[in-house]
Order: C-alpha cells, then sequence, then structure tokens
C-alpha cells in the first residue's frame, strides 16, 4: 500500500472523529463572537432568482443625474441613475428575473401590506473607491445572512444571498462614478424587500419586490465640533424587548423611535442611548450597537459590549471590531449586560476610558456625554494620546480603502 493508498483509508476510518472535531471548532468561533442566538436559516422560496438571467436596461441621457459635490454629500439625499427590481409573486413559481433599470418610482397597490402592516424589511451596506482605484464592497455575505433570518421573520421569501451580491455588484459597477473618489466618503447600498400584495390581512405576503438603491455619502452624524456624540438615556423608552423583533432590520423597528430622537434634539443631544429592563440595561444608540472600554478592579483593560440576546441587532461592524480586537489580542472582549449603574461607578472611579457606536452608516463614532435621570455624565473618550475607537476606525479604514489586502473587503472586477 502507497502513502497516498493509506492517507486515503485514514481519512475515511476517522472521517467521523473529523467532523466533529470541525464542528467543535466552528462552535468555539460562534461562542467567542456572541453568535449563538444568530441562527442560520432555510431558503424555502422553490426559485430564487439567479444573476445570470438579469437583464440591464441603461438610462437615456435625459434621465441621467447631477453628482454632488462630495464636500456637500449627505445621508440619503441624492440618489444614482439606476436601480435593482427582482419581483416575487407565489402564483408564478417564486422569484421572477431580476432586472437593472433607470432609477424610477414604485407603483403600489393602496391595500399593499407593506403600506398597512409594515411588511417590510431592508440592510444596509457600503461599497468604497480604494486607492488603487478598485471598487469594494465592505463584508456583504453578513449583510445577506441577516436580510434572510429578517424575510423568514417577516413572512416574506428568502433567497440566494450570493446571487443577490452578484446583481448589487454589477449594479454599482453600473453606477461606479457615483462611487466617491475621496476616503471618508463611499456609495451606500439599500437592498429592500416590501410584500406588495393587494389584499388586506395579515398573513405572509404571496407577492414582494426586492428592489435595491444606491446613494453617494459622506459623515453620517451632524456631530459637534470635537466630532462626539451627546446622548440622551431615558430609561421611560424602550426599543426592543425579548421575544420581539428588534434584532432585525426592519422598518418597525425604526419608526416608532423618531418621537424620542425628537426630544433628544431638544435637549441638546444627539442620539438616543436605549436602555431595557429594571436595571437600566444599555442596549443601542439611535442605530448603532454600542461598545464601553474600560479598566476593571485588577488593572486589565476591557472591552465590553452588549450580548445577542434578540434585543439588538447583530452588526457587521460591531462584529467585525470583536474580531479585530480577537486577532490583536491586547484587550479582553465581552459580550455581557452592561448596566447604567455600572458606567456611573467606571466614570466616578476614573475607569471608564471609552464609550463609542458602531454601524454600517457611522462605522465608529466616539461618544462624550450621557444626560441621564437629569444628571451629565462626561464620557472621556476622546481625552486619550491613542484611543482604541481611532485604532479600530483607521483599521476599518485601511480594509475598506485597499491601504492593506483584506477578505472582508471583496473587490468590483
Amino acid at each position: 500500500m502507497n502513502s497516498k493508498q493509506f492517507a486515503c483509508r485514514w481519512v475515511l476510518k476517522h472521517q467521523h472523529k473529523l467532523k466533529q472535531a470541525v464542528r467543535s471548532c466552528h462552535l468555539q468561533v460562534k461562542h467567542a463572537l456572541g453568535l449563538e442566538d444568530y441562527k442560520t436559516y432555510e431558503d424555502d422560496s422553490q426559485v430564487t432568482f439567479k444573476y445570470s438571467e438579469m437583464t440591464t436596461t441603461f438610462a437615456e441621457p435625459h434621465q441621467l443625474r447631477s453628482k454632488p459635490d462630495v464636500s456637500e454629500l449627505k445621508f440619503g439625499q441624492v440618489f444614482t441613475d439606476h436601480m435593482l427590481k427582482v419581483f416575487y409573486h407565489q402564483a408564478l413559481g417564486g422569484w421572477q428575473k431580476p432586472a437593472i433599470i433607470p432609477f424610477e418610482n414604485i407603483s403600489l397597490h393602496p391595500a399593499a401590506k407593506v403600506l398597512h402592516y409594515a411588511i417590510e424589511l431592508f440592510e444596509g451596506l457600503k461599497a468604497y473607491r480604494g486607492i488603487d482605484g478598485k471598487v469594494r464592497v465592505f463584508r456583504p455575505d453578513l449583510n445577506m445572512r441577516r436580510m434572510n433570518l429578517s424575510a423568514k421573520g417577516s413572512g416574506l421569501p428568502t433567497f440566494d444571498g450570493i446571487e443577490l451580491i452578484k446583481c448589487m455588484n454589477r449594479l454599482v459597477q453600473v453606477d461606479q462614478e457615483w462611487v466617491p473618489h475621496t476616503e471618508g466618503s463611499s456609495l451606500y447600498i439599500r437592498p429592500t424587500l416590501i410584500g406588495i400584495d393587494g389584499t388586506l390581512g395579515v398573513a405572509r405576503s404571496e407577492s414582494a419586490l426586492l428592489y435595491t438603491i444606491l446613494c453617494p455619502v459622506g459623515s453620517y452624524f451632524d456631530k459637534t465640533s470635537n466630532n462626539s456624540l451627546s446622548l440622551l438615556a431615558d430609561p421611560t423608552y424602550t426599543r426592543a424587548w425579548p421575544g420581539g423583533c428588534g434584532d432585525r432590520k426592519m422598518g418597525s423597528n425604526y419608526g416608532p423611535t423618531i418621537r424620542v430622537q425628537n426630544k433628544a434634539a431638544k435637549k441638546g443631544c444627539q442620539q438616543v442611548l436605549w436602555l431595557y429592563g429594571d436595571d437600566h440595561q444599555l442596549t443601542e444608540v439611535g442605530t448603532m450597537n454600542i461598545f464601553a472600554f474600560y479598566v476593571n478592579e485588577r488593572g486589565d483593560k476591557i472591552l465590553a459590549t452588549p450580548p445577542l440576546n434578540g434585543l439588538i441587532l447583530p452588526g457587521v461592524t460591531r462584529q467585525s471590531i470583536i474580531e479585530l480586537i480577537l486577532e490583536w489580542g491586547e484587550i479582553e472582549i465581552q459580550q455581557r449586560t452592561i448596566t447604567m449603574h455600572e458606567i456611573i461607578t467606571l466614570q466616578r472611579e476614573n475607569r471608564l476610558l471609552e464609550l463609542f457606536g458602531s454601524g454600517t452608516a457611522c462605522i465608529v463614532s466616539p461618544i462624550s456625554s450621557i444626560e441621564y435621570m437629569d444628571t451629565a455624565i462626561q464620557i472621556p473618550t476622546k481625552e486619550h494620546a491613542n484611543p482604541l475607537y481611532q485604532r479600530v476606525l483607521d483599521r476599518l479604514a485601511a480594509i475598506q480603502y485597499g491601504h492593506i489586502e483584506h477578505p472582508w473587503a471583496m473587490p468590483i472586477e
């Protein structure tokens, strides 16, 4: 028996143990990232749309839009020349052929489920123009997984995420001149899935529309002169609760927050720090995840963030920060409940170093103060010579803009 035959027999004999080892490793990674509750989905659509069947109709010269000055970009204000549309009709066998068309308004039946029951979900990701001229999309596979999880929870059809990534990449290719040529700006990608059945009644959607629009963006927040955020933490308001859908990217999670955001603005705060429970647990900051960097009683530096317990969105940037910190191996990272009492204690004992938010739109945003129970809590996030939030932001930007090659940044050829 030669060595190749021996190796094959050994693998066959021990394949069950090898599979167990792989699964054990996978579970350990999930535990480290806090993904135990980030359940996988099963595609229950009989037919998924395919990139290979997509058609493209280019905009006529009179349909082309003027591109704004990069220095004047505001989030979600200006859109590109084209969009992607894919219809789903159960009566026609499921997903239809995807199409890129000139940007247009959407016509809906007055009884469409999206209008009456908020049967809707969306995602947000970005394309960046690198220093080498290449356009890269940041971790789109995670957005597709999250989008399909939201679809299953909304009675909307799931799909093959790889096929949608290919379709969206083609859309970015078509409108590639809209990708800003400067760092600090990017092209925001907004895939959206809505129920369009023309019938009243709370039930699973038999017809749906998946569409994607693009818009060039600059900074998400209108920040203060020191480039940091002030927060209002009012425990009388709750954004999400156990058993709800606060961990999904659905419009119904965001509309009800506007009134509290208006209250924060009237108090001179830029965002809302959402609390939960009698112990006032930190959950999210506006539409961002939150991180607390502090020194424990033994003098160790800890970076903590709330766990994926159903109350917060499993953010792509959140996961990326966790993976970076694990890779660096310099700081202990914890995914656990954080309360306002703990934040106040850390701040009073001068052990609270930084608070910052993270998200696709803002990437990383430092937090300077919290108004809580009629008390202003000052956070020294920007008072350090080399703050952690800036180091994380610089690393992510280096990946996104191609300063370093990294598998998280997918080039669009």
